[in-house]
């Protein structure tokens, strides 16, 4: 068994196993923390613990003075007792945080739908803010009739609803050599799943009229890296999304408001933000993000290209690193998994690091290419555990090992690591995360 990786090559401080184990019992994962991150953590740790008053028989505070009124916050925000729930980064990952990554807090959450303002964001060149009057989207390239679209234009073509799930090519991309990062939220948290609404893509080209010899589309943004991507026109035809909308209400700015691309099943690099041209044209483009970026680099030194789909994969949510189980009895071990070819069928669930699988129960909604809930109840005698999980999607692709994956693809990579996590819960409760040969 191999422990996370203690050894530090980029300059930050190394942390002892136990400040991980200390960092995940707060609510936090030690890898990459601020002081001020820790700090909150801890204040939340303490508001965990009841005050005797406030238990029956006696009557508790709040039940015996009125509570604020309804213009009391206009926006609805969380409960204070829940303000640990938030956003997190890797100070140490990139160069800057125009260039950086947000990793939504998976082990607080429950259900299908993450909200809007958790989820995971990743940059390029640092978040776009746009009126949205004076937003454009154009149409160019290989079509009968070039086309400049306002917002408002936009919205007057039928709208459509769809949940789907977006996971960045890299997410998990740190444990490919091995346990890097002792954390649900920092091994699995580029990926969220809401309900986009928007319009097809394929409408507004039938609008411009495809010319015969196109067969490819070039996306970008309106954001300072001009972050651009090629897509071939037969998935811009079949299912992707202009969308305007997320869990009901506008995109949020670090989620491309006002207008950006939804590619399902595809890696999240692809759905360009702050969308504002499409080129039609009859060739790939070979863009940075899908030449010198976002390829899968093998262990012969070849490069795999445009590798598009997400394979089916599966995590853990608690327990988990941060999300440590309460005590022997009665728990509940839930988890979420996604593939990028369908629906997900059935997730197998394992206690004993792989000897005997069983199947968990799915509960909420299951559609194509959207995040799955599923939840095992048990029983824990406290005894220590190593749980993994496994999925298995609607076209029989089954989730591999880490050791699978990595005979074929190498330890080279940085993108497409779907392989089975493992966490390694202690007779206290306390949880790491762990590989098993």
């Amino acid at each position: 068994m191999s422990k996370g990786s203690q050894e530090r090559t980029d300059g930050a401080p190394n942390r002892s196993r136990r400040q991980f184990l200390a960092a995940a019992a707060t609510g936090v994962a030690a890898a990459g923390l601020t002081t001020a991150n820790a700090q909150e953590a801890a204040k939340g740790a303490k508001a965990a613990v009841a005050n005797p008053k406030n238990l029956p028989p006696n009557v508790a505070g709040w039940s015996s003075s009125l509570g604020d009124g309804v213009q009391a916050n206009p926006y609805g925000k969380p409960s204070k007792f829940e303000k640990h729930v938030v956003r997190r980064d890797v100070e140490w990952l990139t160069a800057s945080t125009e260039s950086s990554v947000n990793f939504t807090p998976l082990h607080e959450l429950d259900g299908i739908i993450t909200p809007n303002g958790l989820c995971f964001e990743r940059h390029h060149g640092g978040t776009a803010r746009i009126n949205p009057i004076e937003h454009r989207l154009m149409i160019n390239g290989l079509v009968d009739k070039p086309l400049l679209f306002s917002m408002e234009d936009l919205k007057r073509f039928p709208r459509y609803n769809r949940v789907y799930f977006l996971e960045c090519a890299a997410n998990s991309g740190m444990e490919w050599r091995g346990a890097q990062l002792n954390g649900c939220q920092y091994t699995h948290g580029m990926v969220h799943n809401v309900m986009y609404t928007g319009i097809r893509l394929k409408d507004v080209l039938e609008e411009a009229g495809v010319k015969p010899n196109a067969k490819w589309l070039m996306l970008e943004g309106a954001d300072s890296a001009g972050m651009n991507r090629s897509l071939p026109l037969d998935k811009a035809l079949k299912d992707v999304l202009l969308a305007f909308k997320m869990n009901g209400e506008s995109l949020r700015e670090e989620q491309g408001y006002p207008l950006r691309a939804v590619i399902p099943g595809w890696e999240g690099n692809m759905w360009v933000k702050w969308l504002r041209r499409i080129e039609v044209g009859d060739q790939p483009w070979h863009a940075r993000e899908e030449t010198s970026k976002y390829t899968d680099l093998l262990a012969d030194g070849r490069s795999r290209r445009f590798t598009y789909i997400m394979d089916a994969k599966s995590v853990i949510t608690g327990p988990a690193p941060e999300a440590r189980l309460p005590g022997k009895g009665r728990n509940v071990l839930t988890g979420i998994a996604w593939s990028g070819r369908g629906t997900i069928k059935r997730v197998d669930v394992t206690l004993d690091g792989g000897k005997n699988w069983v199947e968990a129960r799915i509960d909420g909604p299951i559609l194509d290419m959207s995040v799955t809930r599923f939840y095992l109840d048990f029983d824990w005698d406290g005894r220590e555990m190593l749980v993994q999980s496994r999925a298995h999607d609607s076209t029989g692709y089954v989730q591999p090992t880490k050791s699978e994956l990595r005979a074929v693809r190498g330890v080279n990579s940085i993108y497409h690591n779907n392989g089975i996590q493992t966490w390694l819960v202690r007779s206290t409760g306390e949880v790491e995360n762990v590989e098993i040969s």
